[in-house]
């Protein structure tokens, strides 16, 4: 029989499953943890988790006419689905970044109470797409990785990610915040996108423990959306190849690998010509 984790395991040596891995520990899990065991691991955080609601089993929950947003805002409760990847993700993405998850399900509870639930705000538009595909990227605070970072959003994909490679890991950081991301990752595929938004961080950033690199991330992820009502802008986020990112595919140890324009796409003419 097929552990329940198996597709996981096989994804180890992949960066995103790797830090999920050493932060809670999945690969050791015998059953699928559900809502019971994301409580638990909730528990157990060492930081404060008074801004993560309880995750309820969706079998245990009486129907009801609140959109999923509005049940998380008013009644404190994650509905999770039993044994479901993408449920369990999203869990552990409340894990590691509450503030900025109770933050989002905020700005779309406002919007629906301002617009209704249909038709769907901009801002809420782009609220979902970060939720589910968003990819954070750190970077250290000089112009050079600056530089790099607007290489990224110019879709100079070999310059960033193989000529420069040797930045990924330490000047440069990748997270993974959307869940739907995560569980495509378990088994990935050409033409896997994510949507990136780029944080700035001082130079002690990428040699604190995975834990304390999470809590500053959250703090700082949170004061940016806020602060800026980032998600109200027009293209706040960028698309990212995610089979690119050095250390999420074995396959792309091999500089050949970034030559597949019909993934890895150049920006086109016209939107370079406007900058």
């Amino acid at each position: 029989m097929t552990a329940w984790n198996h597709d996981f395991i096989q994804q180890l040596s992949s960066l995103p499953m790797g830090q999920l891995d050493l932060h809670f520990g999945l690969s050791t899990m015998p059953t699928w943890p559900n809502a019971m065991g994301l409580n638990a691991l909730k528990n157990s955080l060492p930081i404060a988790n008074s801004s993560i609601p309880e995750f309820v089993c969706q079998s245990d929950i009486a129907e009801s006419a609140l959109y999923y947003e509005q049940v998380i805002q008013q009644h404190n409760i994650i509905p999770t689905r039993p044994n479901s990847w993408h449920d369990l993700f999203n869990g552990l993405i409340w894990l590691q970044f509450p503030q900025t998850k109770r933050l989002l399900n905020q700005q779309h509870v406002e919007d629906i109470q301002q617009f209704g639930l249909s038709p769907r705000t901009h801002r809420r538009n782009n609220l979902t797409h970060f939720d589910e595909c968003g990819v954070i990227i750190t970077y250290r605070s000089e112009d050079t990785f600056a530089k790099l970072i607007a290489g990224l959003q110019q879709h100079q994909w070999h310059k960033v990610l193989v000529e420069n490679r040797q930045y990924w890991g330490n000047e440069l950081n990748c997270f993974m915040f959307g869940h739907a991301n995560l569980e495509m990752l378990l088994q990935p595929f050409i033409g896997l996108t994510g949507k990136f938004l780029a944080l700035e961080v001082d130079s002690h950033f990428a040699t604190m423990p995975y834990a304390e690199q999470l809590t500053l991330l959250d703090k700082i992820l949170f004061d940016s959306i806020q602060s800026r009502d980032l998600f109200s802008i027009n293209k706040p986020l960028s698309p990212l190849p995610l089979l690119g990112i050095p250390n999420v595919c074995s396959a792309n140890q091999d500089p050949a690998f970034y030559a597949n324009t019909d993934y890895f796409r150049p920006k086109p003419l016209s939107k370079l010509l406007l900058k």
